[in-house]
């Protein structure tokens, strides 16, 4: 009994706090991105980590947010009402956002995987992170590429009026018009929506040569089944919440090859895509299922914050988090991660990807 009490003394439990949609119409986004999270945690403990001398047991508290932003701050308050050490998410930048001040007037780290509305980090917060490029960047960049390399004349935009879907379409109407492009029409709709012919049937008579989607792949599959109900062979562009696995499935196989440019806010190249790939395999063999995104930034994010706390001695967030803010080359499986001063990843990539034959193929890693 004596010996047991003084091994489990010398014991430091670590709770790591997630949060995704992991029920709803995204819930393939936010099981991925918990799978990732699961995965971190369980090589942690088989590595048998030490942090401040003492070998430490990571456990995953995961909660579900839906997608919808008062669930994540309830989420979020009762992840610090169990004392969460730090934590991952959430998928959603209308998530994200609102519970990061819960997060903050707590003292504790949150690591996001992929929001990317530029307000997350801009609110002042030293407890916000994020390990993806943002919608300055990843808007910017499509609006650009429709009309330089898309050779788009005539370009509709579409938004969801999310946090996450009117931002990435807000940047991507300001990239088009930087590059000298036209946005002929500017439509919304909402992120529980499954009916846009009207909103289509006003964007077809302006004859657009490239719709863009802020949005997610839930509500874009139909989008495209509808298009071509309507005649409409304009191409599809969009963000990383319609660039997964399941877009050809949820469009019900109305793309045509390579009609679908989509970029996702992260991208490897070189000596990192055997790591990421390698990553993708473990993953597949642990879960029988393919990574849909953010899985492995996911995985990442939780190495960052443990390799803070492993160099701070410390899983008390008041201790690691300064560590944290100063992470700098962190060689992960998604490259390397290092922090500005706002807590966004240095020179963050973007990888553009289109579809042929159903699956997804990567165009190019953009910076």
């Amino acid at each position: 009994m004596a010996l047991t009490g003084a091994v489990q003394a010398q014991e430091l439990i670590v709770k790591i706090g997630h949060v995704g949609p992991t029920s709803g119409a995204i819930a393939h986004l936010g099981k991925d991105n918990e799978l990732g999270a699961r995965m971190a945690i369980d090589d942690l403990n088989a590595k048998g980590v030490t942090i401040g001398g003492k070998k430490a047991k990571f456990e995953l508290l995961a909660e579900d947010d839906a997608g919808d932003p008062k669930q994540g701050t309830a989420a979020a308050q009762k992840l610090m009402d169990s004392k969460v050490n730090g934590v991952i998410g959430h998928l959603n930048s209308g998530t994200t956002i609102p519970a990061s001040k819960v997060y903050s007037d707590a003292g504790v780290p949150q690591i996001s995987p992929s929001a990317t509305n530029p307000k997350f980090t801009r609110n002042g917060y030293k407890t916000a992170f994020r390990v993806v490029a943002d919608d300055v960047h990843l808007g910017g960049t499509l609006g650009k590429y429709s009309v330089q390399q898309l050779k788009g004349k005539s370009i509709a935009v579409i938004d969801d009026r999310t946090a996450y879907g009117q931002g990435v379409a807000d940047e991507f109407e300001k990239g088009v018009k930087s590059a000298g492009g036209k946005v002929v029409g500017r439509e919304f709709t909402n992120d529980k929506a499954t009916d846009f012919t009207a909103i289509l049937t006003s964007l077809k008579a302006k004859k657009p040569d490239v719709v863009f989607f802020g949005g997610m792949d839930a509500v874009a599959g139909p989008m495209l089944r509808q298009m071509k109900q309507l005649g409409i062979s304009a191409k599809f562009v969009g963000g990383d919440g319609i660039c997964t696995g399941e877009l050809p499935k949820l469009s019900a196989g109305t793309m045509a090859d390579e009609q679908v440019v989509c970029a996702e806010a992260g991208g490897v190249e070189g000596e990192s895509k055997k790591s990421l790939d390698d990553f993708k395999a473990k993953f597949k063999a642990k879960y029988k299922a393919d990574v849909q995104i953010y899985a492995p930034y996911v995985y990442d994010a939780v190495n960052v914050m443990v390799d803070a706390m492993v160099k701070a001695g410390s899983a008390e967030p008041a201790k690691y988090l300064p560590v944290l803010a100063k992470t700098d080359g962190y060689k992960g499986v998604t490259g390397t991660i290092s922090f500005d001063n706002k807590g966004d990843i240095k020179n963050g990539a973007l990888t553009l990807f289109t579809y042929k034959s159903g699956s997804r193929q990567q165009i190019a890693v953009v910076r």
